[in-house]
């Protein structure tokens, strides 16, 4: 598939989806909502590919909303027309119901830039990153599912600081909070997240994606009963998959499994 403002490859085993647009630092627009979507959908769907890296061009990552996109808005507010393309998914559904994604944060990761990362498994961070949810200083409000995911991994008290306020933070201080697993410098980035994908997609791709699936699903549930039943579900989807079958296999065998060569 050709894209215009993402770019997409593969080494060994991992896909890599970079936003490329780095003469406006990566800034989402129309075309770019789209085609990220669209790219980590046609990794998903590629057998090959066992886990996904997501990072930016140039010296950000991505700096937010385009600002093409809140003058649209403000022309749909006073009933105008507006083209904008009618999304084929849902981001966080995407992400969440698909393959392991690491996002390498390569420089400034700023509004709807970070509410993309959110929903994905693990970021790692260059020391060039900064970070903000700077929705209000632009009168509006957090999006994708933000409102929930970011208080789940920095708690409620931060949570409300960084959205109340807008501020501006960095790597190190996203280290603190949990919004980051690691923090390593700029030129080490790309191996380290390419390093702890492919841990992912050593493992068998079905049983992962079954793995994570469960994982969000249980993460905010209430319900004791329903945490297991879903997890009974799942096991018995596993049970007798060649996946187990390999991982028997190589028990018995005394070697390490390969889950890859059942792609």
């Amino acid at each position: 598939m050709t894209y215009q403002t993402v770019l997409v490859e593969k080494r060994g085993d991992v896909g890599i989806v970079t936003l490329n647009r780095p003469e406006r630092m990566n800034a989402i627009d129309n075309t770019m909502s789209v085609e990220i979507g669209d790219a980590v959908t046609e990794l998903n769907g590629d057998p090959a590919v066992g886990a996904i890296v997501l990072t930016g061009a140039g010296r950000a990552f991505c700096s937010g909303a385009d600002f093409s996109r809140f003058e649209d808005a403000i022309r749909m507010s006073e009933g105008q027309a507006v083209s904008r393309p009618r999304l084929p998914f849902n981001w966080v559904e995407l992400v969440r119901n698909g393959k392991p994604i690491v996002c390498a944060i390569n420089g400034a990761c700023i509004g709807a830039g970070l509410t993309r990362t959110l929903p994905c498994d693990v970021r790692i961070a260059s020391t060039n990153a900064k970070f903000s949810m700077r929705f209000v200083k632009v009168g509006i409000v957090e999006e994708i599912a933000s409102s929930q995911i970011l208080p789940q991994i920095v708690g409620l008290q931060v949570a409300a600081d960084l959205i109340m306020s807008g501020r501006t933070f960095g790597a190190t201080e996203a280290l603190e909070m949990g919004i980051v697993m690691k923090v390593v410098e700029p030129e080490s980035l790309m191996e380290e997240a390419l390093v702890l994908a492919a841990t992912y997609a050593e493992n068998g791709t079905a049983t992962v994606v079954e793995a994570k699936k469960l994982l969000y699903a249980n993460y905010a549930e209430c319900d004791i009963a329903v945490v297991q039943q879903r997890e009974r579900e799942a096991l018995e989807r596993c049970y007798g998959s060649p996946e187990q079958r390999e991982a028997v296999a190589a028990f018995r065998e005394k070697r390490p499994p390969d889950f890859r060569r059942l792609r």
